[in-house]
């Protein structure tokens, strides 16, 4: 009989690799208002509103690790030259993330995050355009990985021009 103990293979393993977290803690309407400014009795024989949208995203560092990542919709809908109504929400979310590259982390505050807030902003819009006494409206589908890919194209484009500036 030995009196050598033996160390499971487990605990002889390489030293720890890096633990990527990505976790949602919470989501919630930061901002949101509605404006009807003639109400939903605009004197026209059929409703045909033209729709203008825009949309925006950002996100800031709250605490270690927790990003605040807020997606801001903006629906106006004029009937000729009335603005019939105006519909803001700003939806937040709450993530916690940590482990991952700089690119990374530009792509999953840029691309993941809004497009896991879009459908919770997207019912707000709804709802509150419904409730303002108009049909309903859903906002059409948002591709946030070709939005995000266009803004990092954008930025290294003039990124480059300003180096050729100097």
């Amino acid at each position: 009989m030995s009196d050598e103990t033996s160390t499971p293979v487990a605990q002889q393993a390489a030293p720890e690799a890096s633990q990527n977290d990505l976790v949602l803690q919470n989501i919630y309407i930061k901002d949101a208002s509605f404006e009807a400014p003639n109400g939903p009795n605009l004197q026209v024989t059929e409703w045909n509103p033209q729709f203008g949208m825009n949309m925006n995203t950002s996100a800031s560092l709250v605490a270690e690790n927790a990003h605040e990542v807020v997606l801001s919709i903006t629906l106006e809908a004029k009937v000729g030259d009335k603005v019939a109504y105006l519909a803001e929400v700003k939806q937040a979310g709450l993530f916690v993330i940590r482990g991952f590259e700089v690119d990374d982390l530009r792509r999953i505050l840029g691309s993941f995050c809004p497009n896991t807030l879009f459908p919770y902003v997207r019912a707000a819009i709804s709802d509150l355009v419904a409730k303002g006494g108009f049909p309903p409206f859903l906002l059409p589908p948002v591709n946030f990985d070709q939005l995000f890919a266009q803004s990092m194209d954008a930025a290294a484009r003039q990124q480059a021009e300003q180096g050729t500036v100097n």
